[in-house]
């Protein structure tokens, strides 16, 4: 696995895909994730996923899961 695509970032609305993006960096995925709940989590139906590919588990979603 290429380590500078390892966080995968995506939004989601109504099911289907509307914004993803790649990151070697687990810090700046984190400052995308938050950047993009400000931007996209208003969207009716709006959930955005941060997943660590290198270990294959999901790092933080939006809104929580409860």
């Amino acid at each position: 696995m290429d380590d500078s695509q390892r966080f995968y970032l995506t939004v989601t609305a109504a099911g289907r895909l509307v914004m993803q993006g790649w990151w070697g960096s687990e810090a700046t995925a984190r400052r995308k994730f938050s950047s993009w709940v400000g931007e996209y989590g208003t969207m009716p139906g709006a959930r955005i996923t941060l997943i660590d590919e290198g270990q294959g588990q999901t790092v933080t979603t939006w809104p929580d899961e409860a």
